[in-house]
């Protein structure tokens, strides 16, 4: 849907429309003598539902009408924007439900029961499939799509407002690259307010369509392992981000689930920071130094992680 970025006055509009509803997280400086740059942490784990998708969830739904909500509203989700969708919804005292993928860990499962909402599984193609297609047998209501909308990525981009804010010389941005939705929201604030700096995706070895499709010129499709990385990677980009991530982003990282899980470990015993696989993806490719050597900002996207994974990673293993 969205063939342009969303602009900043979208984006200013959200912060201040959201404001009520999130937190503005904080920024902090990653303690690492041998990093290859100086890195800082955006750590949007600290929002109340653990996740930055509140952002982009709560302003799509808080501009729906009384008429688009009549019917409740629905999403599909590994489980964060699932998350930030019924977090929103309780507060508005709506019904909502969620298509989550038949792999979605049990901890983001248990937390979209916890706020009110149901799920229903599906194989991993036809949950992907809901993304294009926008259906899903059974479902009414208001859709969110966790990405590519333009009230979505203005919320994923008000970010980007609060990262200049706090750190107005940085040079870089990575970000966590599932649909597109973040690093592009992003992107078109950075854009538009600091064109001369890069945001990079960052993508796992076990799902990387992106850095594939930017490599080869044309949406390229791969295979894609589920990891304990859960929330991005996919077998392609969908069709209608292909235009945004081309336009917006530097480039594609990506990291190996070794490199992720020694991210994690790091932020937690050296920061007490508990980030997911997908927020410690980010850190992870910023220590490989590909980023540059400047002021490197990691998203840390989220922390809901399942108990068991993050014990097996604490130990040296690889869920």
């Amino acid at each position: 849907m969205p063939a342009a970025p969303v602009s900043i006055e979208e984006i200013r509009a959200a912060h201040e429309r959201i404001a009520a509803t999130i937190v503005r997280t904080p920024l902090v400086r990653l303690q690492a003598e041998d990093a290859p740059a100086e890195i800082y942490l955006k750590l949007e784990m600290l929002q109340p539902i653990g996740s930055f998708k509140l952002r982009g969830a709560s302003n799509a739904m808080l501009q729906a009408s009384p008429e688009d909500l009549a019917h409740g509203v629905w999403t599909a989700s590994a489980g964060n924007m699932a998350q930030g969708v019924a977090w929103q919804a309780r507060q508005m005292g709506i019904p909502c439900t969620v298509v989550v993928p038949d792999h979605a860990p049990e901890t983001k499962l248990q937390a979209i029961t916890r706020l009110g909402a149901t799920y229903v599984k599906a194989p991993f193609e036809d949950w992907f499939h809901v993304f294009e297609t926008r259906e899903f047998e059974g479902m009414r209501g208001f859709f969110v799509h966790p990405f590519n909308d333009p009230a979505v990525m203005a919320g994923n981009g008000t970010i980007a407002l609060e990262i200049l804010e706090d750190l107005p010389d940085m040079d870089t941005i990575i970000v966590p690259f599932g649909g597109g939705g973040l690093s592009c929201g992003i992107a078109s604030g950075v854009r538009a307010l600091k064109p001369d700096a890069h945001v990079y995706a960052c993508e796992v070895e076990t799902g990387a369509p992106l850095a594939a499709s930017l490599a080869a010129g044309v949406p390229t499709p791969v295979t894609y392992t589920p990891s304990f990385v859960d929330g991005i990677g996919s077998s392609h980009v969908v069709a209608d981000m292909w235009p945004l991530t081309q336009t917006l982003l530097t480039g594609s990282l990506v990291v190996t689930l070794v490199e992720v899980a020694a991210a994690l470990r790091h932020l937690l015993e050296r920061h007490r920071v508990l980030a997911e696989g997908a927020g410690a993806a980010a850190l992870a490719a910023a220590l490989t130094g590909k980023a540059g050597h400047g002021k490197v900002v990691c998203v840390l996207s989220g922390g809901n992680i399942d108990s068991t994974k993050l014990v097996k990673l604490l130990r040296g293993e690889l869920p």
